[in-house]
């Protein structure tokens, strides 16, 4: 009589030699397999779509960004004070110049956290508008070189220089 340990391992066994077949059936399929393989973020951010739009987000928040500015150099200057004159200070004057600050921090923190989300929200409305330009030229890219699979760097370790296509992604985008 055969254990259930015996037939668990013997199940195992059949299992592993299985996959194993398949894999080696399927290796000729896969060194077929035409790969290629771009830096979307990089062609992306490096266009000229992306050098407008960083352009303009510059000139739409500069205001609010030398505002953040003052508003975080504004509550440095009274932490360097407390710091260098607090033990000089009455309780009271350390209290109001305590108090000064911790508004002065708090603000700084709300507009910074603001200026944040209003550049994500942009920059993602941004992306959001380009996909379907960067999906094309992939697509085109696939065809030109005759491309099953296209590949983010990302989850790529290395890449030959030839199947890197980054650049001409990026020409693409440019166009």
């Amino acid at each position: 009589m055969v254990g259930k340990k015996e037939t668990g391992k013997t199940m195992r066994g059949l299992q592993v030699l299985a996959l194993a077949c398949a894999l080696l059936v399927s290796l000729p399929a896969w060194a077929d397999t035409r790969i290629g393989v771009v830096d979307l973020r990089k062609a992306l951010f490096s266009s000229e779509d992306a050098k407008a739009f960083s352009q303009q987000l510059q000139q739409d928040f500069a205001g609010t960004e030398e505002e953040v500015r003052k508003a975080q150099q504004e509550a440095r200057d009274l932490q360097e004070r407390l710091q260098t004159d607090g033990a000089m200070m009455n309780e009271s004057e350390r209290q109001q110049l305590t108090a000064e600050f911790q508004q002065k921090a708090q603000a700084f923190a709300q507009k910074k956290q603001q200026l944040d989300q209003t550049l994500n929200s942009r920059k993602q409305a941004f992306l959001e508008e380009a996909r379907p330009e960067v999906d094309a030229a992939v697509k085109e890219l696939m065809e030109e070189h005759d491309l099953d699979i296209v590949l983010p760097s990302e989850t790529v370790v290395t890449v030959k220089p030839e199947l890197n296509l980054t650049e001409e992604l990026l020409e693409k985008l440019n166009q």
